[in-house]
């Protein structure tokens, strides 16, 4: 179907008149149906026409005209609206088209996505050309517009010049600004990043922030700036704070913050009985961690934790689909909404058994009946990463006297280095290795030392980072450069070698950063790629994040940036890159 039929077209909304007066057939009728109507917040019984991709009639009538129409007995089903990821970072070694793919297999059949890694990689014109055409897709998809990098890059005002954050922010696709991962900066008087907030809030978007650990003093001046919702809370005090002044708020389980069941436990004992103002979000998880579902399995630990079935349902529907000023397209089951549906075999038991998105049959009967077609991601430049430029000797050469501790699986805190390093290679006896960001243009580089990775880790390579710079790590400096070639040989991807042998592999040939592959082989690679990590040391939940997160200077303490290695409280680079 064309872009144009989700744009509310004439001829479509003649055609819907058509289906009610009886002078054309509906596609499909859904009878004897018990379906969720998330306004009321009641089970009801209706017949549900559906014209294309769009629901027509909700009710007791059967249509006029059925020449054509497939009608399906419901009885003994329960249909609830599709559900919606509020939060996806679709990214994550995975691709925004085979996550869609995946998720709407579970029943989430509408991505609300992080725009910052085509952002930064795509010149505008084919970015917004690549969002349109990912919205054709069965599943629907929506966007949110960074207003920063959210990690020190080199000529950041181009990338955030006035054209491109005015393009993507009227974009329709685009249905708010952030997340605001740079708000010290505006609290500290940043105007450029707040005049963006200010035209968002023009347009009637609403602005997503980035605040773990904020204080209440701190959450007051963000909302006075503009911003409307947060996902970052991390105790059930967190979440009343945020509803108590009017956030919006998004109660997160992911891979590395697994939150719900403690938050919700929390939150129901400081009394909250209110659930409209709160979503579930995933929040852009590893590959493995949707083996146990996508948005389905949150509200299965919502209902679990005493939340009643219906507010569970609502928060992954219909609150999202009203806080985006969507619940006119998606979100609930009403004449005009897309036709994403999910069959049910109880009540409280959220996996379908049926998937309907845009009036097609994803799973039907607990088959998956819809392939998705390939994605011609080449038609956008995303392809293998060129790396034109060899590595060196001098490229692993180690001399700065301090070094990066990784605390947890995101956390980098400084500390001086005690081993020497100029050796090629380094005792399996401590977990202190050596470190290299280089310039995926071979420009620049810096070495230093990471303590905490793992103490087996021979060589290992990485394409996926923030920046889509190449990460190298290891105790041997040979290991480190053939992961390195081959990364380079394949165009891109996580390389794990020992004994001049490639232990590990997740090719990623859109760009070095994503998989072209199924999400089930995706999360498969990424089951190996970690267990032989864990094995070798990494001592922490989630090494993909911890690659992703080594530039990102909404963390504390030191990250490992473009510029140099940067303390993030003073904001200041303390080494700088060194030319190659």
């Amino acid at each position: 179907m064309a872009e144009t039929i989700y744009r509310w077209t004439k001829k479509l909304l003649r055609q819907q008149l058509a289906v009610i007066r009886g002078e054309l057939a509906p596609t499909v009728v859904l009878k004897n149906t018990t379906y969720l109507n998330s306004v009321r917040k009641k089970w009801l019984k209706a017949n549900i026409w559906i014209y294309q991709d769009r629901i027509v009639y909700v009710g007791d009538q059967m249509p006029g005209m059925t020449k054509g129409t497939t009608v399906y007995d419901c009885s003994g089903q329960y249909i609830v609206p599709g559900y919606i990821e509020p939060h996806s970072h679709p990214f994550q070694l995975y691709n925004p088209h085979s996550f869609a793919k995946y998720a709407s297999t579970r029943g989430t059949t509408t991505l609300i996505n992080d725009n910052l890694m085509i952002f930064l990689h795509l010149e505008k014109k084919k970015a917004l050309s690549l969002i349109e055409e990912l919205d054709e897709l069965p599943t629907s998809m929506y966007w949110w517009a960074r207003y920063d990098a959210q990690t020190e890059i080199g000529e950041e005002e181009e990338y955030f010049s006035n054209s491109r954050m005015k393009s993507w922010l009227e974009h329709h696709l685009v249905v708010q600004g952030g997340e605001l991962t740079s708000w010290p900066k505006v609290l500290a008087g940043d105007d450029s990043i707040l005049h963006w907030m200010q035209e968002t809030r023009r347009l009637r978007k609403p602005i997503e922030g980035h605040f773990p650990g904020a204080s209440e003093r701190t959450l007051t001046q963000m909302a006075l700036l503009g911003v409307t919702s947060d996902h970052e809370a991390m105790t059930g005090e967190d979440v009343v704070t945020r509803l108590n002044l009017g956030y919006t708020t998004s109660l997160r389980h992911s891979s590395i913050r697994p939150d719900l069941p403690r938050l919700l436990k929390e939150m129901i004992g400081l009394g909250v009985d209110e659930f409209s103002n709160c979503l579930l979000t995933t929040d852009g998880s590893t590959p493995t961690f949707y083996e146990q579902g996508v948005v389905d399995h949150l509200i299965s630990i919502a209902i679990e934790c005493g939340v009643p079935i219906v507010e569970a349902f609502n928060m992954a529907t219909y609150n999202v689909a009203k806080y985006y000023n969507l619940d006119y397209k998606v979100g609930m089951i009403a004449p005009g909404r897309i036709a994403h549906l999910n069959f049910l075999s109880a009540k409280d038991n959220p996996v379908p058994t049926s998937v309907m998105a845009k009036g097609q049959w994803i799973v039907r009967d607990e088959t998956v009946v819809e392939e998705y077609e390939s994605f011609p991601w080449a038609k956008y430049g995303m392809e293998p990463l060129q790396l034109e430029w060899d590595i060196t000797e001098e490229d692993l050469h180690f001399s700065m006297p301090m070094g990066i501790e990784l605390v947890n699986s995101v956390i980098l805190k400084p500390f001086q280095i005690s081993v020497e390093g100029t050796g090629e290679h380094l005792s399996k006896k401590h977990c202190e290795s050596f470190f290299v960001l280089l310039d995926r243009k071979g420009k620049w580089r810096i070495n230093t030392i990471i303590k905490g990775f793992g103490n087996e880790i021979s060589g290992f390579a990485s394409s996926f980072s923030h920046t889509g710079d190449i990460v190298l790590i290891g105790k041997n400096k040979k290991d480190m450069m053939i992961a390195f070639e081959q990364l380079k040989q394949q165009g891109g991807g996580i390389v794990l070698v020992e004994d001049e042998n490639v232990i590990s592999n997740i090719p990623l040939r859109l760009m070095g950063t994503m998989s072209d592959q199924p999400m089930n082989e995706v999360i498969e690679s990424e089951k190996h790629l970690v267990g032989e990590l864990k094995r070798r040391g990494y001592p922490y939940e989630d090494p993909i994040y911890s690659l992703l997160f080594i530039s990102s200077t909404h963390l504390p303490y030191i990250r490992v940036t473009q510029h140099g290695i940067y303390d993030v409280y003073n904001k200041k680079v303390l080494f700088p890159s060194i030319m190659r």
